[in-house]
């Protein structure tokens, strides 16, 4: 038995850089305001993900897909075969063959229903030319990509616990430390890399890694740019903005139904409790503008969920829809009690850009 050069560095680049995209992805998705940075981190894996595929084709001995065994047989061999082995794979054994095939492909579909999400629900990046009122179900594409998602988790589970068993029960092959080094204990041809090779794991390494920095580092990238427009309601309607903007928190219209609108605007009198009465003139004027750019007007994800959310179209208390408790469900009391926030209906506390008529994710502000 000889030390065995197996995993070229740029393979084992390859897989701890994925290790760590993966990881990074998985942190930036917990919390809506990292939107922008998991997008960009799962960019970066999609393209890393596209140089495996490419050095599965022309990469040295064992990193090819032409080396992985995909044999049905082979595989029921090895699986009964794991104690007492008649064959040691210096690649990819079958099982692993399979897993690593079924990563790669999940991998994909995970990057590109996200793109799909993305661009159709948040109307940013590369596919934000797909956000359009065709997509009402938007939740569908974001079901979509935790599926594919929750698919890989499944997975790398079942790749970290076969390399836990390889070695338990083949320790002296150094599966695990292969890894790491490059070299298992096998007999056989060890790995060569060409000077092609070297330029293209280069170019495949490299421009993963310069996508992910400048993705995160460039403000307005098209792989995070997004394409809500703001509106300057001051220009547009001075009235709405001084007699609504002047005691609360300014709401954008896309807000709430025009049944919602018409039900507030025909009893000012009595406006949560407070005499909130127009002159004639200015109380027609906003009704107008109100009813005019409603949340049946806009293509924008906060409005699509909002609608979905209104069990009764007349509602006019956003804080009651069943959209809000949901999305601000894991928040405090003594949040909303604090004197930055002091009330659930002052939305500007954390949505900077609530009054520009967008609430972005990204806009999010910790308190």
């Amino acid at each position: 038995m000889k030390r065995l050069y197996v995993w070229t560095l740029p393979t084992r680049l390859f897989h701890w850089l994925f290790v760590v995209g993966i990881v990074a992805a998985w942190i930036s998705s917990e919390e809506d305001r990292w939107l922008n940075t998991h997008a960009a981190i799962g960019s970066a894996i999609g393209v890393l993900v596209l140089f495996r595929i490419v050095w599965g084709i022309m990469g040295p001995k064992y990193s090819r897909f032409g080396d992985f065994n995909l044999s049905l047989v082979a595989l029921r061999e090895y699986l009964l075969s794991l104690l007492n082995p008649s064959r040691h794979y210096i690649g990819h054994n079958p099982a692993a063959s399979y897993v690593m095939v079924a990563m790669l492909i999940t991998v994909v579909l995970a990057t590109f229903s996200g793109m799909l999400a993305y661009g159709i629900a948040e109307n940013r990046g590369v596919l934000a030319f797909l956000h359009s009122g065709l997509f009402r179900d938007m939740e569908v594409f974001e079901e979509i990509h935790e599926f594919f998602v929750n698919l890989l988790w499944i997975l790398i589970a079942a790749h970290v616990g076969g390399v836990l068993v390889d070695r338990l029960l083949h320790k002296e092959d150094r599966t695990l430390n292969s890894i790491i080094d490059g070299h298992k204990n096998m007999e056989g041809e060890s790995a060569v890399l060409s000077w092609y090779q070297k330029i293209v794991a280069l170019i495949g390494i490299g421009g993963a890694i310069a996508l992910l920095i400048y993705a995160i580092n460039t403000p307005n990238n098209p792989i995070v740019a997004g394409y809500n427009q703001k509106v300057d309601y001051a220009k547009i309607n001075p009235v709405f903005v001084n007699e609504c903007g002047s005691c609360h928190t300014l709401y954008p219209p896309t807000l709430l139904s025009k049944e919602g609108w018409s039900v507030l605007m025909g009893d000012l009198s009595n406006h949560f409790g407070d005499d909130a009465s127009l002159d004639p003139a200015d109380e027609q004027s906003i009704r107008e503008y109100l009813l005019a750019h409603s949340v049946e007007t806009s293509t924008q994800e906060m409005s699509f969920k909002m609608a979905q959310s209104l069990e009764k179209r007349d509602m006019i208390a956003i804080t009651q829809t069943p959209f809000w408790k949901k999305r601000h469900r894991h928040i405090s009391e003594e949040i909303f009690k604090s004197d930055k926030v002091k009330s659930r209906a002052n939305c500007k506390a954390c949505h900077s850009d609530v009054e520009q008529g967008t609430i972005e994710d990204s806009a999010i502000k910790v308190l």
